[in-house]
């Protein structure tokens, strides 16, 4: 395993992070307990949930479950010291109250609140804010994570789903008014899914932004479970309503197309598809970690060999053919 900088802060997080979405909802909590432990067994020092997981396929019922898990977790494995540990605000954490979300000054003090206690720590590592919030000026949210870094509470700060030109925004206005800046920034990165490539990279190079790319696999189809006319697997993520919104934003003709030419060169090269899919999102330029989210410990098997799939230039030059370029396939 090896380690980088979270962009300008002088912590080093490894390059695989572990997202934890699956583990309230689709994982149960024996398997995510395994999970965990084969990551920090294999290196990995930087776990990343958020509040708002729990409730994906259960709305409202499960709200802050993961968080709590992971809580659990912790406490009984005296782990917390080794780990980066990373959780996100925005999204509704009651479904019955107008403010108990977005990026006002009391949601944000109260959702950190909340995060802490449910992850039994006393310190967030990265706190982020998962959406920009279009209704709250972004001097008001910064200043309440500026309270919160101050206070102990949360150590660095950071963005999800945010443009270019938001975080840019957002770091003049805390040099302005001397508040703590973000420092990272959680974007969607794959094969098909390659729009940060064109803004985004460029401005986390020049302001030393750490970004933390997900869905390396297009939300599974780099699995290796979808295929040109056959029909979806019963058990798979895309044969459920639920996720209804992932199926369309990937599984599509062109998607379908890209997997099956991944699917050959990975077999040429005798890795899985998913480990060159993720291999692929780990050397670009400019991604810090990559945040990969294990169903079960065969996965998590899988995808850590994605650290040592290699490849000459002609195999690359052969894969970024076949990938979209930054302005196609884009929702």
């Amino acid at each position: 395993m090896e380690y980088v900088l979270l962009g300008r802060t002088g912590v080093r997080v490894s390059q695989l992070c572990l997202g934890t979405m699956n583990f309230a909802d689709r994982t149960p909590e024996d398997e995510s307990t395994r999970i965990l432990d084969r990551a920090i067994e294999a290196g990995i020092n930087f776990i990343d949930t958020a509040d708002f997981y729990g409730q994906v396929l259960n709305e409202g019922a499960g709200m802050g479950h993961t968080e709590e898990r992971l809580g659990r977790y912790l406490a009984s494995r005296g782990h917390r010291h080794r780990l980066i540990l990373a959780t996100k605000f925005f999204h509704p954490t009651n479904w019955d109250d107008p403010n108990a979300r977005g990026g006002s000054r009391r949601h944000v003090i109260r959702a950190c609140e909340d995060s802490l206690r449910r992850l039994q720590t006393e310190t967030i590592d990265l706190y982020q804010m998962h959406a920009p919030d279009p209704n709250v000026p972004i001097d008001e949210t910064l200043r309440a994570l500026d309270d919160l870094v101050k206070s102990g509470k949360v150590r660095y700060i950071g963005t999800s789903h945010f443009a270019a030109w938001q975080i840019v925004e957002a770091l003049c206005v805390s040099r302005e008014l001397g508040l703590n800046r973000f420092v990272s920034e959680q974007a969607r990165c794959s094969l098909i899914r390659r729009r940060i490539e064109a803004e985004l990279l460029p401005m986390a190079r020049k302001h030393n932004i750490a970004v933390l790319a997900y869905q390396a696999l297009a939300a599974g189809l780099f699995s290796g479970k979808y295929k040109q006319g056959e029909a979806l697997p019963s058990d798979s993520r895309y044969a459920d309503p639920a996720w209804s919104g992932y199926k369309d934003g990937y599984l599509s003709t062109q998607g379908l197309a890209v997997a099956d030419v991944l699917s050959k060169i990975s077999e040429a090269k005798g890795c899985t598809m998913s480990q060159l899919a993720t291999a692929w999102v780990l050397n670009r330029d400019g991604i810090a970690s990559v945040i990969i989210g294990p169903r079960t410990v065969q996965h998590m098997e899988d995808l850590l060999v994605a650290l040592d799939v290699e490849w000459t230039e002609d195999e690359l030059e052969t894969l970024n053919g076949i990938a979209p370029g930054p302005n196609q396939l884009q929702r």
